[in-house]
């Protein structure tokens, strides 16, 4: 019998939920808490790197981590190569993202980052991976397999990036002390930024 569209949308999001929840039994407290505390004493800016999936990804935690009161932006890791490692500092941080942490596109700026003198870290289902080595820090993302039926699209281990990094954001914010009057300077322009700078009850 052929399965249901309702059916085929459930199983998937299992697949990812199930996912996610195994990332969570299986953090390695160490690694978190360590680049956590980094984050926290960092003087420069915090920057996301990555291609392709990760590459939105990286756009979207750098976003969160701005809005939260981290100075965080995004460079693409290709366009690093073309003249945009001028943004990156000595001061900084770099968080480069690849499952596979075999990406060649995501390792090539490494050599020039180094150069630089930026703290760098990979985000990586491979503890062993080319991009783990060569990093100063490594945060194990685990992902087994991706969502779809062949096991290929970027689903799961994005997804992964973005929770992991999503709650890397959250966490500094609230070791920060990052308050709504914060959330609200930093969003003048939108209604929830309205609502709180003229403090109404959300």
């Amino acid at each position: 019998m052929t399965e249901n569209t309702n059916t085929l949308i459930h199983k998937y999001m299992q697949r990812e939920i199930s996912a996610m929840q195994y990332i969570e039994a299986h953090t390695d407290r160490a690694q978190y808490t360590g680049l956590v505390d980094r984050i926290q004493c960092l003087h420069g800016h915090l920057i996301f790197m990555g291609v392709g999936k990760t590459g939105h990804i990286g756009a979207k935690l750098a976003a969160t981590f701005a809005s939260l009161g981290t100075p965080s932006f995004f460079v693409h890791a290709t366009e690093s190569m073309h003249g945009d490692m001028g943004m990156i500092t000595k001061a900084d941080m770099v968080i480069l993202i690849s499952n596979s942490g075999e990406t060649k596109e995501t390792l090539a700026p490494l050599p020039a980052l180094h150069h630089i003198g930026a703290y760098t870290v990979a985000f990586t289902g491979k503890a062993q991976s080319s991009l783990a080595r060569s990093c100063d820090a490594v945060l194990t993302i685990p992902v087994a397999d991706e969502a779809d039926d062949l096991g290929l699209a970027p689903t799961n281990s994005s997804t992964a990036a973005l929770m992991v990094g999503d709650a890397l954001a959250c966490t500094v914010s609230r070791l920060k002390g990052f308050t709504k009057t914060d959330f609200a300077g930093f969003h003048p322009g939108g209604a929830l930024g309205q609502k709180l700078l003229q403090g109404q009850t959300l």
